[in-house]
């Protein structure tokens, strides 16, 4: 036949019948090219979140990445599920004797539902007389059952506790059991109700008028200044909570700190106001405590501020280098002294911004000019990530063991960085980028060495920019706090709902929980409601039960 085109059939029936299967043919070819390119999109997230798992964060950019990744994953899979069926649809309108073979993804096997999940029974009736020849003697032989994973909207209901009173025959006094507890005096709404509202808002930044909408459309009208007044109640309420928690990690041994804008209601405007955390947390080197995390508010920036917060602390203060947090540095406080540890991720990221080859990549493609790239720049962050490569291998261990180790490899390390940075420094003008980065580090390097001689510290203050990471992402929602008492709320339930999350609890039930028991709860036994000690707490009852 050579290259001679295919003769094609002369009946308009036949022309027809070829034409589906060409197209059943194409939406097969469609639907495996989308498959592959999702199985592509998965495999590169699964490789992603190993690498993560197994070495940390390789830069400031992984969570990112991550994010990125999960996205494009997400677009690729509904768009194979939907090149599926097309090619089934395609497949079925052949009528001829032409077989075309639809195409069929090859999905992971499904993991079966958690046992917890409560099961119902929808019995089919089976059959009362047989397919085949119509006898009624049927005996069962066993069943199938196909599970279907099914959600309850909300529900909503009203409690009513019933106190009966009783009058005494011989002295006709009445008798009458106390009324129960409420969170809020002579209040209506129920702990688990008050948990979902706290926790949507300062845990899911969703907006008190958002959430009153909503109710509204589900039967529940409930006004926003009712939700508002039950909010300061609540806050009020777990103030004592919130007290224990900042007594725990004001003691650490050492702190992470960090802060972030909140904007503010102001007179016709909104002002720029501040949330600062300070998290502990002793997992990277093998502490026993738990983690946890305080939230303050204040009006601006001013460095009174965390002088105020850390008024009463000693230890090691891992933060960027924020001028009002010099004074904290300053020998002879009262409180004892606070040694400074830099953050090398904040030394980093400037170099790192000077040397993003896959940024430049990525302007070229769109036809942008591309930034120059500093090999001097790059030589650092190559150097800065051979320490971190040290770190990933010994985070978790005991502090004794992560000095042994740093003395051993990170030492020379950082003495080669500083000579080669000097050497560096003394040939570029004063206003070159790169001249400044070196600064940055050169004119701390006290502060950026300490972690080689004491293994509590990090190299990074991640654990503090993770805290902030959710303000961060709720500012876009919430847009601005109504006033300085309402950021002052807000950094309450952010210390619970973050500390929380920190040690591994739900933050809504855990609310709900102690909303309704620590109007009943005796002081002095006020820890057993801090979320780990709550977390051990229930998982010991469930390991009795």
């Amino acid at each position: 036949m050579g290259d001679s085109p295919e003769k094609l059939p002369e009946d308009i029936e036949a022309l027809h019948a070829a034409l589906l299967a060409t197209r059943a043919e194409l939406a097969s070819v469609r639907a495996q090219q989308s498959d592959d390119q999702a199985l592509i999109a998965h495999l590169k997230l699964q490789i992603e979140k190993l690498n993560r798992d197994r070495y940390g964060p390789r830069s400031e950019r992984t969570a990112r990445l991550l994010d990125q990744l999960e996205l494009t994953l997400e677009e690729l899979e509904a768009s194979a599920t939907e090149d599926e069926l097309a090619a089934e649809m395609a497949a079925a309108r052949i009528t001829n004797t032409t077989t075309v073979a639809s195409f069929t993804r090859q999905r992971p096997s499904r993991k079966p539902f958690p046992d917890h999940l409560p099961r119902e029974r929808v019995i089919v009736s089976g059959p009362t007389s047989c397919a085949c020849c119509g006898g009624l003697r049927l005996s069962k032989l066993g069943e199938d059952i196909t599970e279907t994973l099914e959600v309850i909207p909300k529900s909503w209901k009203v409690i009513q506790h019933v106190r009966e009173k009783f009058s005494c025959r011989d002295c006709e006094k009445i008798s009458q059991a106390p009324a129960p507890f409420h969170v809020i005096a002579r209040g209506w709404a129920g702990p688990s109700l008050l948990a979902m509202v706290l926790f949507e808002k300062f845990g899911q930044h969703q907006p008190l008028n958002r959430q009153a909408e909503r109710y509204a459309k589900e039967g529940v009208p409930i006004s926003l200044s009712t939700l508002a007044d039950q909010v300061g109640s609540c806050t009020v309420a777990l103030t004592p909570l919130f007290q224990r928690l900042e007594a725990h990690v004001l003691s650490a041994e050492r702190l992470h700190g960090d802060d972030t804008t909140v904007p503010v209601l102001a007179k016709g405007k909104t002002s720029t106001g501040r949330i600062w955390v300070y998290v502990r947390d002793d997992k990277p080197f093998g502490g026993p405590e738990p983690p946890g995390a305080v939230f303050y508010y204040s009006r601006d920036r001013a460095g009174e501020h965390p002088q105020t917060h850390l008024a009463s602390y000693s230890g090691i203060f891992q933060a960027d280098a924020y001028g009002g947090y010099g004074r904290l540095y300053e020998p002879g406080r009262n409180a004892g002294p606070i040694l400074e540890a830099a953050c090398w991720v904040h030394a980093r990221r400037p170099f790192f911004v000077m040397a993003d080859l896959a940024e430049n990549a990525r302007r070229k493609v769109q036809g942008k000019k591309p930034a120059v790239i500093s090999p001097l720049a790059l030589e650092a962050v190559r150097r800065i990530d051979a320490l971190f490569e040290i770190e990933r291998g010994i985070n978790g261990q005991s502090a004794e063991r992560r000095r042994a180790v740093r003395q051993e490899l990170s030492a020379p390390l950082v003495a080669d960085l500083e000579t080669w940075m000097r050497e560096q420094r003394a040939k570029l003008s004063r206003r070159n980028d790169v001249a400044k980065a070196m600064d940055y580090m050169l004119k701390r390097w006290s502060a950026f060495t300490r972690f080689l001689d004491d293994g509590r510290i990090c190299l990074s203050n991640n654990a503090a920019e993770r805290a902030v990471r959710g303000i961060a992402l709720g500012r876009k929602s919430w847009l601005f706090c109504g006033s300085d008492r309402g950021g002052d709320r807000a950094a309450v339930m952010y210390s619970l709902i973050v500390t929380a999350k920190m040690n591994d609890v739900d933050p809504q039930a855990w609310l709900a929980d102690v909303l309704a028991r620590i109007a009943a709860h005796p002081v002095q036994r006020l820890d057993e409601l801090l979320p780990w000690n709550w977390r051990d707490q229930n998982k010991r009852v469930e390991k009795a039960a």
